[in-house]
């Protein structure tokens, strides 16, 4: 392998050059972002960045030291391949980019709605700069979507003075995310940070001045953010013979498809990683599409080494978290099939969790303020080791004590 190009400027990106450097890739190698900024974290964007804390979040990366052609502001426009193992070319705006090994790392795109009103999106440091400039004080800030993002912005604008009303389409903050049960547990943090919270509210389309309601009704804003989710980036692929369904498909390694799954041949000349990648998960059974910090900075080591030839296997359990009005919030696992929900703690405490079983496996885990818990809970999940369901309800109980001994030694 010669020559591999990079697309995609964000955080998977950037792993992805460094893995392959790393992994002793001496070949050519070029990046291209279509923003024209160096590669930058983004998780800060809706809380530092946004407070006006931070303005730079640059990945502290020594393109020098990488040897990585860095092509910035140039967008990818279309994708040829030649017989599988043999590359071939990425069209863009800089011209066509051939390769003989590719890292597809283009991402997601925040979802918009209808209408022709002025809405905010939350996906780049211009947009959080621009944004920024607009929560001051007094300023009526209307937000779509209730979800993490939602939160996040609510809480920033709220301490900057602004007067911020969330609007959500479900009947619970987070529903989508953690279910409805839990999501209404964080519904009285809206309030206490003198945030109105409208639930079960659907919005027609974004005009001047706020939003237009599903059934009528209106309501005014200065400015109308939208946090209703993110689609991966996928128009340039269209007609390249990848597999596409919500995301890149790819197998456990990262690598893509050409036709269908069950019948077309595996691309191991071409990997996908990051919130672009739907991939095969081991441990779960299913395909995971998963738009976290945590997957972005670690498979990129796999998609190198089997980029490189080499085998390797992602099946990291996810794991996110999120800053909102004053909590740490941090879930780890996958509860979509769990059998029940176990509270740990009150969830009117400053500090609580909540447990996700089936049986006596441990699923997941939600955790506010309670840290060492989502630690804990990590390995043990990660280890698929039972626990003792009672000693999970109990705050007072560490996670790890909570697995039990006689089948953990495997007797």
């Amino acid at each position: 392998m010669e020559r591999v190009i990079v697309v995609g400027g964000g955080l998977a990106g950037v792993r992805a050059v460094e893995a392959l450097r790393s992994k002793g890739y001496e070949g050519a190698l070029t990046l291209v972002s279509a923003e024209r900024h160096r590669p930058y974290d983004r998780p800060p964007l809706s809380k530092a960045v946004l407070a006006g804390e931070s303005d730079d979040t640059t990945v502290d990366a020594d393109w020098d030291a990488l040897r990585c052609e860095l092509l910035l502001g140039e967008r990818a426009t279309g994708l040829r391949l030649d017989e599988p193992g043999r590359g071939g070319t990425v069209e863009s705006t800089a011209g066509d980019l051939p390769f003989d090994g590719l890292v597809i790392a283009t991402g997601a795109a925040p979802i918009t709605l209808p209408g022709e009103g002025r809405q905010h999106v939350l996906r780049t440091i211009d947009e959080a700069r621009d944004l920024r400039a607009r929560l001051t004080a007094g300023a009526r800030i209307v937000i779509v979507g209730a979800g993490w993002i939602g939160a996040e912005v609510a809480t920033t604008a709220a301490r900057r003075g602004c007067a911020v009303t969330v609007v959500e389409a479900a009947d619970t903050p987070l529903a989508g995310a953690i279910g409805p049960e839990v999501g209404a547990l964080t519904a009285p943090w809206y309030a206490e940070a003198g945030v109105e919270l409208r639930t079960g509210v659907k919005v027609a389309e974004v005009r001047d001045g706020g939003l237009a309601l599903a059934g009528g009704g209106r309501v005014d804003a200065d400015e109308v953010v939208v946090g209703v989710g993110v689609r991966p980036v996928l128009s340039w692929l269209e007609g390249s013979g990848l597999l596409l369904e919500r995301g890149v498909v790819t197998d456990g390694s990262f690598r893509t498809y050409m036709g269908e799954e069950d019948t077309g041949a595996l691309r191991p000349d071409v990997v996908a990683v990051g919130d672009c990648a739907a991939w095969w998960s081991h441990r779960y059974g299913r395909r995971l599409l998963v738009e976290h910090w945590d997957t972005a900075l670690n498979a990129p080591e796999v998609a190198a080494a089997a980029l490189l030839g080499r085998d390797a296997v992602y099946d990291a359990a996810p794991y996110f978290w999120s800053e909102q009005f004053g909590r740490m919030v941090q879930y780890a696992g996958d509860h979509s099939a769990s059998e029940r929900l176990v509270r740990r703690g009150d969830p009117s405490d400053p500090r609580w969790a909540v447990a996700w079983l089936t049986g006596d496996r441990l699923d997941a885990i939600l955790t506010v303020g309670r840290p060492r818990d989502l630690v804990q809970a990590r390995r043990v999940i990660a280890a698929g080791t039972p626990v003792d369901p009672e000693a999970i309800a109990d705050p007072d109980v560490p996670v790890r004590q909570a697995v039990r001994a006689e089948r953990s030694a495997g007797t």
